[in-house]
Protein backbone atom coordinates (compact mmCIF):
# COMPACT_ATOMS: atom_id res chain seq x y z
CA UNK A 1 0.00 0.00 0.00
CA UNK A 2 1.66 3.34 -0.94
CA UNK A 3 1.59 5.76 1.90
CA UNK A 4 -0.17 8.35 -0.61
CA UNK A 5 -2.31 10.16 2.69
CA UNK A 6 1.11 11.41 3.57
CA UNK A 7 2.61 13.17 0.42
CA UNK A 8 1.22 15.25 -2.36
CA UNK A 9 2.86 16.72 -5.68
CA UNK A 10 3.03 20.31 -6.33
CA UNK A 11 5.03 22.76 -8.15
CA UNK A 12 8.61 24.19 -7.02
CA UNK A 13 8.58 27.91 -8.09
CA UNK A 14 5.97 29.77 -9.95
CA UNK A 15 5.93 29.48 -13.40
CA UNK A 16 5.03 33.29 -15.38
CA UNK A 17 4.58 34.29 -18.94
CA UNK A 18 4.73 31.49 -21.25
CA UNK A 19 3.33 32.80 -24.31
CA UNK A 20 1.20 31.49 -26.82
CA UNK A 21 -0.59 32.89 -29.96
CA UNK A 22 -3.67 31.70 -31.95
CA UNK A 23 -4.99 33.67 -34.31
CA UNK A 24 -4.32 37.22 -33.30
CA UNK A 25 -5.25 36.58 -29.94
CA UNK A 26 -2.32 36.32 -27.29
CA UNK A 27 -2.65 33.49 -24.21
CA UNK A 28 -0.24 34.02 -21.75
CA UNK A 29 0.11 31.35 -19.09
CA UNK A 30 0.86 31.20 -15.16
CA UNK A 31 1.03 28.95 -12.48
CA UNK A 32 1.69 29.28 -8.65
CA UNK A 33 2.27 27.04 -5.50
CA UNK A 34 -0.74 28.06 -3.42
CA UNK A 35 -1.92 26.21 -0.04
CA UNK A 36 -4.43 28.65 0.98
CA UNK A 37 -7.13 30.92 0.03
CA UNK A 38 -5.00 33.67 1.18
CA UNK A 39 -2.09 33.04 -1.25
CA UNK A 40 -4.55 32.03 -3.86
CA UNK A 41 -5.92 35.47 -3.66
CA UNK A 42 -2.83 37.40 -3.92
CA UNK A 43 -2.01 34.98 -7.11
CA UNK A 44 -5.16 36.35 -8.89
CA UNK A 45 -4.69 40.32 -7.57
CA UNK A 46 -1.24 40.31 -9.25
CA UNK A 47 -1.85 38.77 -12.07
CA UNK A 48 -5.12 41.68 -12.04
CA UNK A 49 -3.13 44.28 -11.72
CA UNK A 50 -0.41 43.36 -14.06
CA UNK A 51 -2.70 42.99 -16.78
CA UNK A 52 -5.58 45.08 -15.96
CA UNK A 53 -6.35 45.13 -20.27
CA UNK A 54 -6.29 41.60 -21.02
CA UNK A 55 -10.08 39.89 -22.15
CA UNK A 56 -10.24 36.96 -19.73
CA UNK A 57 -8.62 35.88 -16.72
CA UNK A 58 -9.60 32.25 -16.62
CA UNK A 59 -7.92 29.86 -14.22
CA UNK A 60 -8.44 26.73 -12.24
CA UNK A 61 -7.10 25.63 -9.03
CA UNK A 62 -6.68 22.82 -7.04
CA UNK A 63 -5.78 22.75 -3.03
CA UNK A 64 -5.73 20.04 -0.68
CA UNK A 65 -4.21 16.88 0.22
CA UNK A 66 -6.40 15.20 -2.76
CA UNK A 67 -7.03 18.40 -4.78
CA UNK A 68 -10.59 18.39 -2.83
CA UNK A 69 -11.00 22.18 -2.72
CA UNK A 70 -10.73 23.23 -6.27
CA UNK A 71 -12.68 25.66 -8.72
CA UNK A 72 -12.39 26.42 -12.67
CA UNK A 73 -13.59 29.85 -13.76
CA UNK A 74 -14.21 30.46 -17.13
CA UNK A 75 -13.94 34.46 -16.73
CA UNK A 76 -16.70 35.12 -19.15
CA UNK A 77 -15.07 32.92 -22.10
CA UNK A 78 -17.96 30.47 -23.09
CA UNK A 79 -19.24 28.27 -20.18
CA UNK A 80 -16.45 25.08 -19.98
CA UNK A 81 -14.46 26.29 -22.93
CA UNK A 82 -11.69 27.97 -20.38
CA UNK A 83 -11.48 26.75 -16.84
CA UNK A 84 -12.08 23.31 -17.62
CA UNK A 85 -9.61 22.53 -19.79
CA UNK A 86 -7.33 24.22 -17.74
CA UNK A 87 -8.15 22.31 -14.45
CA UNK A 88 -8.08 19.03 -16.57
CA UNK A 89 -4.12 19.97 -16.83
CA UNK A 90 -3.68 20.39 -12.97
CA UNK A 91 -5.67 16.65 -13.30
CA UNK A 92 -3.34 15.47 -15.90
CA UNK A 93 -0.54 16.53 -14.45
CA UNK A 94 -1.74 14.67 -10.49
CA UNK A 95 -0.63 18.30 -8.87
CA UNK A 96 -2.20 19.67 -5.95
CA UNK A 97 -1.92 23.26 -3.98
CA UNK A 98 -1.42 24.74 -7.49
CA UNK A 99 -3.00 27.64 -9.28
CA UNK A 100 -3.01 28.29 -13.22
CA UNK A 101 -3.67 31.09 -14.63
CA UNK A 102 -4.34 32.04 -18.60
CA UNK A 103 -4.88 35.32 -19.38
CA UNK A 104 -5.98 36.72 -23.09
CA UNK A 105 -5.90 39.02 -25.18
CA UNK A 106 -8.74 38.81 -27.40
CA UNK A 107 -7.04 39.73 -31.15
CA UNK A 108 -10.20 39.97 -33.33
CA UNK A 109 -10.56 36.89 -34.43
CA UNK A 110 -13.07 34.50 -33.13
CA UNK A 111 -12.03 31.19 -31.91
CA UNK A 112 -15.32 29.07 -31.29
CA UNK A 113 -15.70 26.93 -28.36
CA UNK A 114 -13.72 23.80 -29.47
CA UNK A 115 -10.87 26.39 -30.61
CA UNK A 116 -10.87 27.98 -26.95
CA UNK A 117 -10.61 24.53 -25.32
CA UNK A 118 -7.42 23.36 -27.56
CA UNK A 119 -5.98 26.89 -26.80
CA UNK A 120 -6.38 26.68 -23.35
CA UNK A 121 -5.99 23.09 -22.25
CA UNK A 122 -2.39 23.95 -24.45
CA UNK A 123 -1.31 27.37 -22.64
CA UNK A 124 -1.66 25.71 -18.88
CA UNK A 125 0.07 22.31 -20.36
CA UNK A 126 2.93 24.36 -21.65
CA UNK A 127 2.80 26.23 -18.35
CA UNK A 128 3.13 23.45 -16.24
CA UNK A 129 5.62 21.55 -18.49
CA UNK A 130 8.03 24.46 -17.15
CA UNK A 131 7.86 23.75 -13.57
CA UNK A 132 9.04 21.44 -11.44
CA UNK A 133 6.86 18.86 -9.91
CA UNK A 134 7.80 17.99 -6.56
CA UNK A 135 6.93 15.52 -3.90
CA UNK A 136 5.84 17.15 -0.83
CA UNK A 137 5.87 15.19 2.87
CA UNK A 138 2.81 16.48 5.01
CA UNK A 139 4.12 17.78 8.40
CA UNK A 140 2.86 18.18 11.75
CA UNK A 141 3.37 20.29 14.96
CA UNK A 142 4.15 18.47 18.08
CA UNK A 143 4.88 20.51 21.57
CA UNK A 144 7.30 18.58 23.67
CA UNK A 145 7.36 19.10 27.50
CA UNK A 146 10.24 18.01 29.69
CA UNK A 147 12.27 18.38 32.66
CA UNK A 148 15.22 20.11 31.74
CA UNK A 149 17.80 17.65 32.31
CA UNK A 150 16.17 15.03 30.10
CA UNK A 151 16.67 17.50 26.90
CA UNK A 152 19.75 14.84 25.37
CA UNK A 153 16.73 11.60 25.61
CA UNK A 154 14.32 14.32 23.83
CA UNK A 155 16.33 15.61 21.03
CA UNK A 156 18.09 11.97 20.31
CA UNK A 157 14.65 10.46 20.28
CA UNK A 158 13.62 13.59 18.03
CA UNK A 159 16.59 13.52 15.60
CA UNK A 160 16.02 10.15 15.31
CA UNK A 161 12.53 11.18 13.51
CA UNK A 162 14.05 13.53 11.45
CA UNK A 163 12.15 16.31 13.57
CA UNK A 164 13.06 19.86 12.89
CA UNK A 165 12.82 22.27 15.71
CA UNK A 166 10.70 25.16 15.85
CA UNK A 167 11.50 26.20 18.77
CA UNK A 168 13.10 25.42 22.01
CA UNK A 169 12.36 27.16 25.67
CA UNK A 170 14.90 26.08 27.89
CA UNK A 171 13.32 26.59 31.47
CA UNK A 172 13.58 24.41 34.68
CA UNK A 173 10.65 22.31 32.57
CA UNK A 174 11.31 22.65 29.23
CA UNK A 175 9.46 23.09 25.74
CA UNK A 176 10.25 22.13 22.32
CA UNK A 177 8.22 22.82 19.16
CA UNK A 178 9.04 20.64 16.20
CA UNK A 179 7.78 19.88 13.03
CA UNK A 180 7.86 16.21 12.25
CA UNK A 181 6.54 14.01 9.08
CA UNK A 182 2.98 13.04 9.47
CA UNK A 183 3.63 9.61 8.30
CA UNK A 184 6.12 9.09 12.01
CA UNK A 185 2.67 11.04 14.07
CA UNK A 186 1.98 7.61 15.75
CA UNK A 187 5.58 6.13 16.08
CA UNK A 188 7.03 9.48 17.80
CA UNK A 189 3.86 9.36 20.44
CA UNK A 190 4.36 6.29 21.26
CA UNK A 191 7.97 6.54 22.00
CA UNK A 192 7.53 9.73 23.73
CA UNK A 193 4.95 8.85 26.06
CA UNK A 194 7.21 5.72 27.13
CA UNK A 195 9.35 8.82 28.67
CA UNK A 196 8.97 9.60 32.32
CA UNK A 197 8.03 13.14 32.94
CA UNK A 198 6.88 14.21 29.25
CA UNK A 199 4.52 15.29 28.05
CA UNK A 200 3.38 15.83 24.33
CA UNK A 201 0.29 17.04 22.22
CA UNK A 202 0.07 17.79 18.71
CA UNK A 203 -1.01 21.40 17.01
CA UNK A 204 -2.76 20.64 14.53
Amino acid sequence: MKSMMFEYKTIEKPIENTLLKEKGSKFIGFAYPVSNEEELKNALEKIRTEHPKATHHCYAFRIGLNGEHYRANDDGEPSGSAGLPIYNQLLANDITNVLVIVVRYYGGTKLGVSGLVKTYKESAKMTLEEAQIITKELETEIEVQFNFNQQNTIFTLLSKFDAKIVNFDSQERAVIIAKVKTKHKENILESLTQIQFVECKFLD
